[in-house]
């Protein structure tokens, strides 16, 4: 039973984020890479939007019980975020950037860009 539950929640995670690109790329952005994975971290989507790389988090929440979407997304996933981000740019010196999140909570996509910033 336990496999079966995490394929639906892996299902319906790749399904947020395929969602959340659709989302973006109709405001413009461009995906250039889907989670992005080093040791300690992980990036959902990193997309451009013109110079700017946006590094962004996909969340999905089915129910508001605990908060929401955005409760979900707490400093310790702040770092996590960010020290994969520091590897993805260590090849790309000056390199604008910034951390974006789309929230999905039920049928409702809320993107919040500049969601928080890399000393968090």
């Amino acid at each position: 039973m336990r496999a079966k539950t995490d394929d639906t929640t892996t299902t319906r995670g790749r399904e947020a984020e395929a969602a959340a690109a659709r989302h973006l790329e109709r405001h413009g952005l461009r995906v250039v890479a889907r989670n992005f994975r080093i040791r300690g971290g992980e990036i959902d989507l990193i997309c451009r939007d013109g110079r700017t790389l946006v590094f962004v988090e996909v969340r999905l929440r089915t129910r508001g019980d605990f908060g929401g979407a955005a409760a979900s997304i707490t400093v310790a996933k702040q770092r996590r975020i960010v020290l994969a981000a520091r590897h993805y740019l260590a090849g790309r010196p000056d390199c604008d950037c910034r951390f974006d999140c789309v929230l999905l909570d039920g049928e409702r996509i809320n993107w919040l860009r500049d969601a928080f910033a890399a000393d968090a």
